[in-house]
Parts: C-alpha cells; sequence; structure tokens
C-alpha cells in the first residue's frame, strides 16, 4: 500500500520560487505528477513557477543543476519528476541510481532543496497509482516537500 507521509501542519509560505524539472518519457504518468504539483504550489501563491521538460529520466539532474546554480531567479527548490519502468534487465536500476546520487550531491553542494519523485515501476497499476492518482500523487508529495524545505531553509538561514 502505498502511503502519503503528511508534512507539517503549519501553511506554506507565500511566496517563493519553484522549479519542476520533469521527463518527457513515460509522459502520460510524469504529466499527472507535473499537474498535482503545479495545483499543489498554486495553493501556496508562489512568486514563480518553472517547468523544464527534459527528454528523460536520467537528464534531470542536468537541467537540475543549470537551475540551482544560476545566480538570477534561482529557486528555493527544484522538483525532480519522472518514471522509469523496470525491465528485464538492470538498466532501470543504474538510471534510477545515477539519477539518485546525483541529485543529493546537487542539493549538498548548492544548497538548494531538490525533491527527488523520479519513481522507478514494475507495473502500470504502480505508476497510475503513484502519477494519476489525486490521493496519492508524488507530484502533491513533492509539491508539499519543496514548500516545507524552502520555510525550514529560510527559518535556519536567518
Amino acid at each position: 500500500m502505498l502511503r502519503v507521509h503528511r508534512k507539517s501542519s503549519r501553511p506554506p509560505t507565500p511566496g517563493g520560487r519553484y522549479a519542476i524539472v520533469a521527463s518527457l518519457y513515460n509522459r502520460r504518468y510524469v504529466d499527472g505528477m507535473v499537474a498535482a504539483a503545479r495545483a499543489a504550489l498554486a495553493k501556496a501563491r508562489p512568486d514563480a513557477v518553472e517547468v523544464v521538460r527534459v527528454p528523460g529520466s536520467f537528464e534531470i539532474p542536468m537541467a537540475a543543476a543549470a537551475l540551482a546554480r544560476r545566480t538570477a531567479d534561482r529557486p528555493d527548490a527544484i522538483l525532480c519528476l519522472g518514471v522509469i519502468w523496470q525491465g528485464e534487465t538492470t538498466h532501470a536500476q543504474h538510471i534510477g541510481e545515477a539519477v539518485t546520487g546525483a541529485l543529493m550531491t546537487l542539493a549538498m553542494e548548492t544548497g538548494v532543496p531538490v525533491i527527488h519523485e523520479v519513481l522507478t515501476v514494475s507495473t502500470t497499476e504502480q505508476a497510475r497509482v503513484r502519477c494519476l492518482e489525486p490521493k496519492t500523487n508524488r507530484g502533491t508529495e513533492a509539491a508539499a516537500t519543496a514548500l516545507e524545505m524552502a520555510a525550514v531553509l529560510r527559518r535556519i538561514r536567518r
């Protein structure tokens, strides 16, 4: 069973800049996460939400790095959304591990929260539940995490 963790009970701080980096590959499912993330961010009344589309999940860290390292309009958090299908070989595992490592390194090196929702799934049902179902959509969860991490870092950096 998929569980969505409850984030802080505090309402999100209005404002802020957010970026979504999303794969075009497996678009039906990724678009579901993007739409849910945008809707959840909109409720927080951000100053800006920028969406960057990349060919596949492997390209997500490169675009996220460009966003995290720019000096003008640097986002307060970056949401990374993609779907990797586990097939008969270990290719998906290698891609998933490379993306995970790159995103964590990027967050630590830049100080910009990088929210990892690049999912590895084995079945259409797993993808549907995590990407298209309103109650369990990982895009919504990514937005909640981005808002909370941006707020946490604002408090810490005061």
